[in-house]
């Protein structure tokens, strides 16, 4: 598991070692993971590694160490770091999974599960957006994600390898980054009322995303692990699709807050519009998400009982 100890992989490594995996690594170099997401895999035989996947000798090293089946890969850079390095957040998404790639067609493993992003399409030029949206990212960390994605394609045409793509849409949850300027909007936004400040809406607030509870996106990868051909994609997504501004006013009033909000300038190249369909992934497998407002309320529940001490 590449990215083990962030926000996705860190759910992700949970699930696998409850279902029973006979072996589990994890490579991150903690860049935004932490090793609190992993303790308690750690506890139960987890393996860390703090080590980055866009070095291949350090790859080389541990999958001569580790008789490793298949590999997930969730390791990246988080979208608001490709505005301040965007060489890197690019290169980072590409050079990572060509590394495993190249490992895979060597015959160190045998299955990739690649995590995409929704970021690909860019802004909505059709609603809902499925698989066959056009690919026209707005950012280069969507563009090395769309690039990642291209090298999965082509060398399950080259070498017959068994790798596929998941792409999620905006994931929230427990685990999620709330501090900082690489934060998501959910938990910065709780952690700003916590602290006593004001939330914030950059832009016109009218940006829409389309959120799903990070359980629920581990569920659908799970599933989709015996369902989704070599070489394919699928948009993971529970249909709901909101604005910024009424995002941020709902987590204001489950929180009580009721004092202003303060309006900022928006973000440059910022999606506008991301409004999807989960269509596929229901004729895959079967897949009933959580309602957005159980997930936000117990999301923002999490964020008091773990860090409401500590703001």
């Amino acid at each position: 598991m590449t990215g083990g100890a962030g926000f996705i992989g860190s759910h992700l490594v949970d699930r696998l070692i409850l279902e029973g995996a006979r072996e589990l690594v994890v490579v991150d170099n903690l860049f935004l993971g932490s090793l609190d997401n992993i303790a308690a895999a750690r506890a139960k035989g987890a393996v860390l590694y703090r080590e980055d996947v866009e070095f291949p000798s350090s790859l080389e090293y541990i999958f001569e160490r580790h008789d490793i089946d298949v590999v997930f890969n969730c390791a990246t850079k988080a979208l608001n770091y490709s505005f301040m390095n965007p060489s890197n957040a690019f290169a980072t998404n590409v050079t990572g999974v060509l590394n495993l790639l190249e490992l895979q067609r060597k015959g160190l493993f045998s299955t990739l599960c690649h995590f995409s992003t929704s970021e690909v399409y860019g802004t909505a030029v059709y609603e809902p957006m499925d698989e066959a949206h056009p690919i026209h990212p707005t950012t280069t960390y969507a563009a090395g994600k769309a690039a990642a994605d291209l090298a999965v394609e082509s060398y399950v045409r080259m070498f017959g390898l068994d790798a596929f793509i998941v792409r999620p849409f905006n994931n929230y949850g427990p685990r999620q980054n709330d501090s900082g300027p690489l934060a998501g909007v959910i938990p910065i936004t709780a952690r700003r009322i916590m602290e006593g400040g004001e939330p914030e809406i950059h832009g016109d607030g009218l940006q829409s995303r389309d959120f799903i509870h990070v359980h629920d996106t581990v569920d659908a990868v799970m599933q989709c692990y015996d369902a989704l051909p070599a070489g394919e994609s699928v948009n993971i997504s529970a249909e709901n699709c909101i604005t910024i501004g009424q995002l941020v006013e709902q987590v204001a009033q489950l929180m009580g807050y009721t004092g202003p909000i303060v309006r900022k300038e928006g973000r440059g190249s910022d999606v506008a519009c991301h409004n999807a369909t989960s269509a596929r992934l229901k004729e895959l497998v079967g897949f009933t998400p959580m309602s957005f407002d159980k997930g936000l309320a117990a999301t923002l529940e999490w964020y008091r009982d773990t860090k409401g001490a500590k703001a």
